[in-house]
This record gives structure tokens, C-alpha cells and sequence, in this order.
């Protein structure tokens, strides 16, 4: 299937399912990542109740433990090309952000009201990050934040560095990767099967269906179970 970024209707069709369906349809559509390709580690979610975020993966690393050794204006330049590659077509993107100070990481919030509100005006989501965040009253409206705890200060915390390849709660992640993410945590979606994704989700509603039918009739029993199961299986 082709590869070219997906559309806003594309990318509706696959916002329509929280992140555990998808990793359900991958494995129909990309067998070979069922055990790779998601976040392992417990990540919170802000803002439960939003919608699941579905964009184009925007990574940095960062540290806070320690402050950098860099000059000053070397590190707002860095900054301002990190916030243009956030604004870089195709959009809509999400940041994925690896924290790099090992057991110590989550030190200090990259993310609050300021940097929520920059990147949303750029185009950006929201962020999953093994780092911490702050300002939970003061979010950009609709930005999610998916990390790896809230804390209140953001002690040294500077850019590393932007758009490598990150490893982010055990999900691997590069640059332009799609990335589908909700309360759950987040999966990475291959491009060449993004458009198979969704139909790949019906199929599964459907088998599911009837084994889920079947466990709210007054008569249910083992041998109604295994009857529903191979019906599901011949849903294709």
C-alpha cells in the first residue's frame, strides 16, 4: 500500500479506535510486530477523556539532572530548529520525547503550559514521553500529555537533541514514524498497512460480536461458548 502521508479522513478512520484495537489489528495486518513496535512500560495519562491522538512522530531527547555545558544562544538556535522541524509537513504530529538521564530520568518537566501551547500551535497533538510534565490546569486545550509521571519543577531540563530514533517505554521510534497513542499508551503504526488498519478493526468488532452476543443470552453456558467461538473464527 503506498506510503504517502494519510489524509484527514484516513486519519479519522483510525482516531475512531482507542490504541489497544489497533494493536489488536496490527497483528491481522503486520504479524510480525505483534510483540514489537508499543509502549511496555506504565506511562500516565493526563487527559484520559480525550480522544486518541493519531500523527507523525517528532523526536528529541532531553536531560535535566545536570545543566548543559552549551552556550546560550547555541542552545535557543537549537531550539528554534527543533520548533520548526515540529511544524515540518506531514502533519498532524505528535512529539516523542526520550528522557536520557538513565534511573534519574524524569527529573525535571520538559513539558507544561508554554511548551504545550507552542507546540499545539504548531500543529502538534500532544506528546509521549518517558519524562516528566507540569501545569496540568494550564494545558494547551486538547494537548495530551502521556508520560511517564508529573512532577513540578523542570530543574535543568534542555535538548539534547532532535529527529534520531528514540526508545520511549520500549516503544522504538523514528522520525515521521505514525504513531496512535491514548490513555493505554502508544503503538507505532507501519505506513505501508496504515490503510488496512481500519478495516482490519471491523473485522475484529465483528468476530468479537458474537462471542460477546452469546455471553448476554439467559442460556449461556461452555458449550454456547465454543459454538460462538467457531463462528468468529469464519467472520474473515
Amino acid at each position: 500500500m503506498s506510503n504517502a502521508p494519510l489524509n484527514e479522513t484516513e486519519l479519522a478512520a483510525l482516531r475512531a479506535w482507542d490504541t489497544p484495537t489497533i494493536c489488536n489489528a496490527l497483528e491481522i495486518t503486520s504479524p510480525e510486530r505483534r510483540a514489537i513496535g508499543f509502549t511496555v512500560e506504565p506511562l500516565v495519562c493526563a487527559f484520559p477523556y480525550l480522544a486518541p491522538m493519531v500523527g507523525y512522530a517528532r523526536t528529541a531527547n532531553i536531560r535535566s539532572v545536570e545543566p548543559s555545558t552549551r552556550p546560550g544562544a547555541e542552545m535557543r538556535d537549537q531550539r528554534l530548529n527543533y520548533y520548526r522541524y515540529i511544524a515540518e509537513a506531514p502533519g498532524p504530529t505528535i512529539a516523542i520525547i526520550q528522557d536520557m538521564d538513565g534511573p534519574r530520568r524524569a527529573y525535571g518537566a520538559f513539558w507544561g503550559e508554554v511548551q504545550s501551547t507552542i507546540h499545539h500551535s504548531l500543529g502538534c497533538l500532544g506528546v509521549v514521553t518517558d519524562g516528566s510534565v507540569r501545569d496540568i490546569d494550564a494545558v494547551a486545550p486538547g494537548f495530551q500529555f502521556i508520560a511517564d509521571r508529573i512532577g513540578p519543577s523542570h530543574a535543568h531540563v534542555h535538548l539534547e537533541d532532535f529527529g534520531k530514533a528514540v526508545n520511549v517505554s520500549g516503544m522504538m521510534v523514528h522520525s515521521g514514524d505514525l504513531i496512535h497513542a491514548d490513555r493505554h499508551g502508544a503503538v507505532v503504526i507501519p505506513h505501508n498497512v496504515a490503510r488496512a488498519v481500519p478495516d482490519a478493526c471491523k473485522l475484529l468488532e465483528r468476530r468479537e460480536a458474537v462471542i460477546l452476543e452469546a455471553c448476554r443470552q439467559p442460556d449461556f453456558d461452555v458449550e454456547a461458548l465454543g459454538r460462538a467461538m467457531a463462528n468468529s473464527a469464519d467472520i474473515h
